[in-house]
């Protein structure tokens, strides 16, 4: 009786390519605007003028006038928190 014996290449797939790619897509797109706007000390969004910050942090004061709602210079490092008017 002879023993067969399979001659083979075993393939080794790399879950760290995987892994690897995964963790691209997951990540955050950097922020592409100068402005930044935060909601209870959170960034929610990032705007290429104030204008455009404040006025969507308006728009959530005016729904939500008891949330804290700021606008973050990242140029210049400062906070201008909106007040409901």
């Amino acid at each position: 009786m002879a023993a067969t014996t399979r001659r083979g290449t075993k393939t080794i797939t790399s879950q760290l390519d995987d892994t690897v790619q995964e963790l691209l897509t997951q990540r955050k797109r950097p922020d592409s605007g100068r402005f930044r706007l935060q909601v209870d000390r959170q960034t929610k969004g990032s705007y290429a003028t104030y204008e455009a910050a404040e006025a969507a942090g308006m728009a959530i004061k005016k729904s939500y006038p008891i949330l804290q709602v700021a606008v973050y210079d990242g140029v210049e490092s400062i906070n201008k928190i909106i007040g409901q008017t």
